[in-house]
């Protein structure tokens, strides 16, 4: 086993670290070689279905409120450490990556520990508290945009995206992807996702714009979460409206080649809203221990890719798609912004780093 890449917990994490796992295996390194540590949601069931040997540990985080939890920390966070300073002694692993969040520590730790050259990626504006740890073991840390708080050594190189964005070609699948959704109305289409769970401000926001709408003929593409799509199929719509429910959508390539406008959160994936060069209206969730999202949406807001809502005003959304997704001015003027701060070749520089440490 060569490379050890450590990402759990959300989507934000998990889809990065696999995006590097994936320009590794591009560029020549057996799939076999590629080790994955992370907890038991979601890079339990993504790594393993990837066919990449997978790592779990036991993770938590610090807890902000007092908690007896909290004294248990420490003992958690050294157990992983032990456990992924084995998997590197035992493969052996030449050179790790942390790609943000709880796993990150233990992760930093085993690799100091064990003598090899550990890197790590921020995938926000904003360090989380992990990375802003970790960066005293770092050789290298990479950054997802021009200046990341907490981590001024940062390098930029963008987020990593899956391998579907790296050449993207809106045109070439648009038509494809219109049946694939069943999308009979012609007019422009709004997309709506909020992470891989759903969001539920920006579903009910949604919901209630297409059953008031009066604004000219739309179609709206909305990945609601598979855990809400089937309350979501019995909800009315305005007759000017095509409204296309989908719980996970698996190929989000063919998602942002439809959208015309897409309705998000500001997390990871404004890394492919640009790589796909897709206006969007960001409403940033309030989550996390630095703010992470509203850092992300005032930098693609003031590159001119995108606007932010902030969730407190989300009851104004209808007027804000209404004034956006019809002035085909301003979509392209967004449209050029967010390929101009795009950085799609993430996942591979981050990968030819890798290789040169670990020869």
């Amino acid at each position: 086993m060569t490379f050890l890449i450590a990402a759990a917990g959300t989507g934000g994490h998990v889809f990065p670290g696999l995006s590097v796992g994936e320009a590794l295996v591009n560029l020549g390194t057996p799939r076999d070689e590629v080790l994955f540590v992370g907890g038991e949601r979601l890079a339990a069931e993504v790594y393993p279905e990837e066919g990449f040997p997978f790592l779990q540990v036991e993770l938590r985080g610090l807890q902000r409120s007092l908690t007896p939890k909290n004294l248990t920390l420490p003992n958690v966070v050294r157990k992983a450490r032990n456990r992924i300073r084995h998997a590197i002694l035992e493969e052996p692993v030449r050179v790790a990556l942390g790609m943000g969040g709880y796993v990150t520590i233990p992760t930093g730790m085993a690799a100091r520990k064990a003598k090899i050259p550990f890197l790590h990626s921020e995938q926000n504006a904003q360090a989380g508290m992990a990375n802003r740890v970790a960066a005293r073991w770092a050789l290298r840390t990479f950054g997802s945009f021009p200046e990341t708080g907490g981590l001024p050594g940062a390098e930029w190189v963008g987020n990593p995206v899956r391998e579907g964005f790296w050449s993207f070609d809106r045109d070439a699948l648009r038509a494809e992807v219109k049946k694939h959704y069943g999308i009979e109305l012609d007019a422009p289409v709004l997309g709506v996702f909020g992470g891989s769970l759903g969001a539920g401000a920006i579903n009910e926001a949604v919901s209630a714009m297409v059953g008031q709408w009066d604004g000219p003929p739309m179609a709206v593409v909305h990945l609601t979460g598979a855990r809400n799509i089937e309350a979501h199929r019995s909800l009315r719509h305005a007759p000017n409206v095509q409204w296309m429910r989908v719980g996970f959508e698996e190929s989000m390539e063919i998602f942002y080649a439809i959208s015309d406008l897409v309705v998000a959160r500001a997390g990871g994936a404004v890394a492919e809203l640009t790589a796909t060069g897709t206006p969007s209206i960001l409403i940033p969730g309030d989550f996390g221990s630095t703010g992470h999202q509203t850092g992300n949406a005032r930098y693609l807001t003031e590159s001119g890719a995108a606007i932010t809502l902030p969730e407190a005003e989300i009851g104004q959304l209808s007027d804000v798609v209404r004034n956006t997704l019809f002035n085909d001015d301003s979509l392209e003027m967004m449209r050029s912004s967010a390929r101009r701060i795009a950085r799609p070749e993430a996942a591979v520089t981050i990968a030819k780093a890798m290789m040169e440490v670990a020869q």
